[in-house]
């Protein structure tokens, strides 16, 4: 008899299905109250020249170069760094364009990757653009 009270021995079971229950309510709780923001602006310092800019008024394709060689065609972020994207966004804004051949203004950070500024020369200069204009600030005063 006391051999078969020891072989119908209970193994102890722990019962997680409060904790789980928890862990999901905290993974709901901060899945709700967290907010996931974009900046849709890139930050550009611009690089410093001489001289006077130009006075003519033309429509003009503004393209944003930012620090890490990201593009912003008329203040439209682009999706990746590629050429074949920038192409596209560039036929984009000259079809929206009422001039007939609008300026090209790339506005690039001074720390820009040089390679996305020839990038975005080449592509505006096999697009046919010539009026291409490069954004620069006025030095600060001693």
């Amino acid at each position: 008899m006391a051999r078969a009270r020891q072989s119908r021995r209970e193994e102890i079971h722990l019962n997680l299905t409060a904790m789980i229950d928890v862990l999901f309510l905290l993974l709901m709780f901060f899945m709700v109250t967290t907010t996931f923001t974009e900046n849709t602006q890139l930050s550009i310092t611009l690089p410093q020249a001489q001289g006077q800019p130009p006075q003519v008024e033309v429509e003009a394709i503004t393209i944003a170069i930012s620090a890490q060689g990201g593009y912003a065609v008329n203040g439209q972020s682009l999706a990746n760094m590629q050429a074949d994207t920038l192409r596209k966004a560039f036929q984009m804004a000259a079809a929206a364009s009422t001039a007939r051949q609008p300026r090209v203004v790339i506005t690039a950070d001074s720390a820009s990757p040089h390679q996305s500024v020839v990038t975005a020369l080449d592509v505006a200069g096999q697009l046919g653009f010539a009026n291409i204009t490069i954004a620069t600030r006025q030095p600060e005063a001693p």
